[in-house]
């Protein structure tokens, strides 16, 4: 998991980051609310961990910050004021959890891994996406650079396995297994079938190609 840690005291942050690290978190820093902010809108991270009293910008301007601007990464604010208006505030602000100083490793630790399994809980994967093909799981629809791709169902759950995998060769076995939900080879060209009906439709009127055959393995889905 990727932890963001927005902390100004150097002691406290070396601290942090070693619990963190030693519980496999990759832990990245950052020393002031602004550099802090600039880094949650530009990094990929599962969690926040946010002190209140920060240089530059303070802790709740930086949730409210984010907020606005469409990060739903959980956030954890850690601080000195944990009275309940202050607790409160914080959470109105858009943070999802408040611990008050001092606090135990543990108890970070814990609220660490509760945000980020409540997350994979709270917001599943709707969209996929592999360069300009866009697949809607709720809606079942597909576009290519904006055009809507029409598939039937058995194309439609072969395309979604590839985009699952985007990047990985996929085996025939895969998925025969996972698409077809076949455990046996039926000796049929069922796949390639189903490939070459995909591949016309997803590929054919572009010039970058997404869906490649790779010989001998079975097939790879990337831009």
């Amino acid at each position: 998991m990727r932890v963001l840690l927005v902390e100004d005291d150097a002691e406290m942050a070396k601290s942090l980051q070693a619990s963190l690290s030693d519980d496999d978190h990759d832990v990245e820093l950052a020393e002031d609310g602004e550099l802090g902010e600039a880094k949650a809108l530009s990094g990929d991270f599962d969690v926040i961990v946010l002190d209140r009293m920060l240089p530059k910008k303070q802790g709740i301007s930086v949730v409210r910050a984010l907020r606005d601007k469409g990060v739903s990464t959980p956030v954890l604010i850690l601080s000195a004021l944990h009275d309940e208006d202050h607790r409160v505030e914080g959470l109105n602000a858009g943070a999802n959890d408040y611990l008050g100083k001092p606090f135990s490793t543990r108890e970070l630790l814990a609220r660490v891994r509760s945000l980020w399994h409540g997350r994979d809980r709270e917001t599943p994967q709707t969209r996929l996406q592999v360069g300009d093909l866009e697949m809607d799981l709720l809606a079942r629809t597909v576009k290519r650079d904006g055009a809507k791709v029409d598939l039937q169902p058995r194309e439609f759950r072969l395309l979604e396995y590839l985009m699952r995998h985007a990047g990985e060769t996929v085996t025939r076995k895969m998925l025969l297994e996972n698409v077809w939900d076949y455990h046996f080879d039926p000796q049929t060209n069922v796949i390639d079938v189903h490939i070459s009906r995909l591949r016309s439709k997803i590929d054919r009127d572009y010039a970058q190609t997404l869906l490649h055959t790779v010989r001998g393995s079975g097939y790879r889905l990337e831009a």
